[in-house]
């Protein structure tokens, strides 16, 4: 079958070489992955919004063909940030429709925050809106048993060589053992997904997103810190409701922290991979909303 994507390399006004998946024409959509995955993750949007979007998907900084800088400075949310703007520019565009997932939906949060300016419209896949994380995780003792590995993932070197053993087979194992439809993920998709862990510095520089946010941001923000904004871009919250890492209450009570309209959709047969285990719903409300917002 013929994909509708290209690959490509661009280079950012910083100097970070980015590898991006780039199909289709017209408004342009940036497709932000999660941890532990790559730009293939979203294999079955790019099928189906690239006959009438410009659809890209990176390699978030340091994950596969992307360059991957050394040290955990280089991993802050205002590096990756940045990287979300200068991709935008890069391609030509003041603003852009931002959709993430997980880590990628963390960065499409925190670019709707930190810069108002590029974001049209926002789409963020299981995961939570950072303020309501950091409250939710500090009280809530369930939530914070289920981020046991934000906790693991400080500890130097013996997480980032179990990502990389055996050419990153802990990664795929992750995928499809947390997976609530275990079905959508064929050993082709997950050795996609695994190699994106199998280039230089790869896995320590997907972890260092969790070493730098610990070290700076998930601990009681002052009152002048951007998860105290709000936001104003039309948003759309999709949340597959079997997240093993996640709970369905981080979704509760949001409306405070948006000045423009949000939509929350839950997708009650998907765990926290949902844009792959229910890439149809997923595609269709994607659809809908882009639909009903159009500027």
């Amino acid at each position: 079958m013929d994909e509708p994507w290209r690959h490509e390399r661009i280079t950012l006004r910083s100097g970070l070489a980015m590898h991006i998946a780039r199909a289709g024409a017209g408004p342009l959509i940036v497709m932000l992955h999660g941890f532990p995955e790559c730009w293939y993750s979203w294999r079955h949007q790019l099928r189906a919004f690239s006959d009438r979007y410009e659809c890209v998907a990176p390699d978030l900084r340091g994950y596969g063909e992307t360059d991957a800088p050394i040290g955990v400075a280089n991993y802050t949310i205002e590096k990756l940030v940045g990287d979300v703007a200068d991709l935008i520019a890069a391609l030509g565009r003041e603003r852009a429709i931002v959709v993430g997932h997980d880590w990628g939906g963390v960065i499409a949060w925190a670019t709707a925050l930190i810069r108002p300016d590029v974001v049209e419209r926002l789409i963020v896949l299981n995961c939570p809106h950072p303020r309501k994380y950091i409250e939710t995780v500090r009280r809530d003792p369930w939530q914070m048993l289920r981020s046991w590995y934000i906790l693991f993932f400080q500890i130097r070197w013996l997480p980032d060589a179990l990502l990389r053993m055996r050419k990153a087979a802990l990664v795929g194992r992750m995928i499809r053992d947390s997976a609530y439809v275990k079905e959508a993920f064929s050993d082709d998709d997950l050795a996609h997904l695994r190699e994106a862990f199998t280039h230089h510095y790869s896995a320590t520089a997907a972890i260092n997103y969790y070493r730098a946010l610990m070290r700076r941001d998930l601990w009681p923000p002052p009152p002048d810190h951007w998860t105290n904004r709000k936001i104003a871009a039309p948003t759309m919250l999709i949340w597959g409701e079997h997240d093993v890492a996640l709970r369905k209450e981080l979704t509760y009570g949001m409306e405070s922290l948006f000045t423009g309209p949000l939509r929350l959709e839950y997708v009650p047969d998907s765990g926290h991979w949902v844009q792959q285990e229910r890439p149809a719903r997923v595609n269709e409300l994607i659809g809908d909303f882009l639909a009903a917002t159009n500027p």
